[in-house]
Parts: structure tokens; C-alpha cells; sequence
């Protein structure tokens, strides 16, 4: 079901951050993050579908990789209402703003929005970020600040949504502020994506799903659970992938941006 959080424009030398736990079956073939031979896209790669749920555009040559500093991000959104066979990839959004040359705002204002399953999807460069999802949110730029969205609409305050924002801003935005070398805070970033707290019972989101389900749902981490399984001693659901992507302007060579990807898978993937 995934949850991302973006600090936009907060640090001169980092203008993104953005920290990502991909929640999904744990029998959905997989391929982990490495540049594309097909297509200029840096990312994880879903062998099912054949798109990503976050990435970079990047091209590889003989010597070098080149960049132009788009990424993107998409989510699922959670509703109880369950894709159809008819509809197209969520991943194929991602992977088609990488590889397109329009504006972020221009690319979101042209999706076919009913050609999808629930989302919310995040498109940007170096100097725009925009959200929009197939539940009512028009495209809309991102103010500088710290957003967290998970599965509902991006406004919503969710547990999982609030702890990961209460524990960025207390955590890893000092961090990142004092030094924003990657070695000084990156630890510290994936620790607060591994927060497993499950929300009181009082605090979960109604998003037309089973109570039970809900909880298992409601942590920034999700652990491995039986989920859609009646062997209950079976996992089949789980955070499968943390990954950090930041944009970082280099003002030695003329504020040259550069995109960058760490990542960690957290549970077997199946082939």
C-alpha cells in the first residue's frame, strides 16, 4: 500500500528528499533497483507489469550516465474499491513522465484518469513537484515543506502518516540540516522507515477494508503478515522495499543537479 514523505525545497543542496517503504505481496515477481536496458529510467522494476513504483531518469552510456532530474513517485489508493482486469498499470505512470519531456504540471493535467485503478501520483524535476490522484485531487504543486501521503487523499491526517512526520522532523530533518552528506543522516532516515507501530484502535482510517486489515496496515513498516491467506502462518504481505531518493545541486559546477537512489529490500523477493 506503500507511504512516501517529501521534504521539497527545504535545503539548498538537497532540494529533495524523499524517503519511500513499498508495501506489496510478497510473491509479486520483482526486479531491485538498477539502470534499465530498455528505457533511460534508473529504478526497482515490478516483473508483473513492467513499470515502478518510484524512480529517476537516467541514460547510460560507454563512460558515464546522464540526468535531467525527473522522478516520480506513485500509490495505490485505498478505498475497498478493487482494480478491474481493464485497467492499465499504475507503474506505467512513473515510468512514462521519466521518459516524456513535459513539465510536471503538464504531464498530470493530461492523464487519462479513469484509465487507472485508485493512485496518487507524484511527478516532478529540480524546480516543480506536482500531485494528483483519480479520486478528486486536482494537479496541484507541492509548497515547500515536509508532505506525507499514504493511500488516502493527500490532506489526510492518518497514524502511520502523522508518526512518520512527527519522527522526520525530530530525527532526520536536524540531521540533514547540520550536514547534508549522505553518510550523516541516511542511517537515520531508514531507521524511522522501520517504525512497525500499529495505530489504537481508535486512530485507523475507515478506507472501506476489514477492521483487522486496517490494523495490519495502519504502521509506517508493515511486517511480514498473512494477508488475503487463510494459512495464517503464512506471510504474504510486507514493506518490501525502503528507498531514499534526493535531488543534490552542486554549487562547484554551476548548481548542477544530479538524482540519487539508495535502496533496501526487506524480505525475500520471489522470482
Amino acid at each position: 500500500m506503500c507511504i512516501v514523505a517529501i521534504a521539497w525545497q527545504l535545503f539548498d543542496e538537497l532540494p529533495l528528499v524523499l524517503l519511500s517503504n513499498r508495501d506489496e505481496f510478497l510473491q509479486r515477481p520483482t526486479e531491485r533497483l538498477h539502470q534499465w536496458p530498455d528505457q533511460p529510467i534508473y529504478a526497482g522494476r515490478d516483473s508483473q507489469s513492467g513499470g515502478t513504483w518510484l524512480g529517476v531518469h537516467q541514460e547510460q552510456s560507454a563512460d558515464f550516465h546522464q540526468q535531467n532530474g525527473r522522478w516520480a513517485a506513485v500509490l495505490n489508493f485505498r478505498d475497498g474499491v478493487q482494480a478491474g482486469s481493464n485497467e492499465r498499470s499504475r507503474g506505467e505512470l512513473v515510468t512514462r513522465f521519466l521518459t516524456s519531456s513535459m513539465s510536471p504540471m503538464a504531464f498530470a493535467r493530461q492523464v487519462s484518469l479513469q484509465d487507472y485503478a485508485g493512485f496518487n501520483l507524484i511527478v516532478g524535476d529540480a524546480a516543480q513537484a506536482v500531485i494528483v490522484n483519480n479520486r478528486g485531487h486536482a494537479p496541484t504543486p507541492l509548497y515547500t515543506g515536509l508532505h506525507v501521503l499514504s493511500n488516502g487523499q493527500p490532506e489526510e491526517s492518518w497514524f502511520k502518516t502523522e508518526r512518520l512526520r512527527a519522527r522526520l522532523r525530530q530525527e532526520v530533518l536536524p540531521l540533514i540540516a547540520e550536514n547534508s552528506s549522505p553518510a550523516h543522516w541516511q542511517q537515520a532516515a531508514f531507521n524511522v522507515l522501520s517504525d512497525s507501530t500499529q495505530a489504537p484502535a481508535d486512530k485507523l482510517p475507515n478506507t472501506g477494508v476489514a477492521v483487522e486489515i486496517e490494523q495490519m496496515l495502519s504502521s509506517v513498516y508493515i511486517e511480514p503478515v498473512a494477508f488475503g491467506s487463510k494459512d495464517q502462518n503464512t506471510p504474504t504481505y510486507g514493506t518490501r522495499t525502503q528507498s531514499i531518493l534526493t535531488l543534490h545541486k552542486d554549487r562547484k559546477k554551476d548548481a548542477t543537479i544530479t538524482a540519487g537512489i539508495s535502496s533496501r529490500e526487506c524480505h525475500h523477493d520471489a522470482k
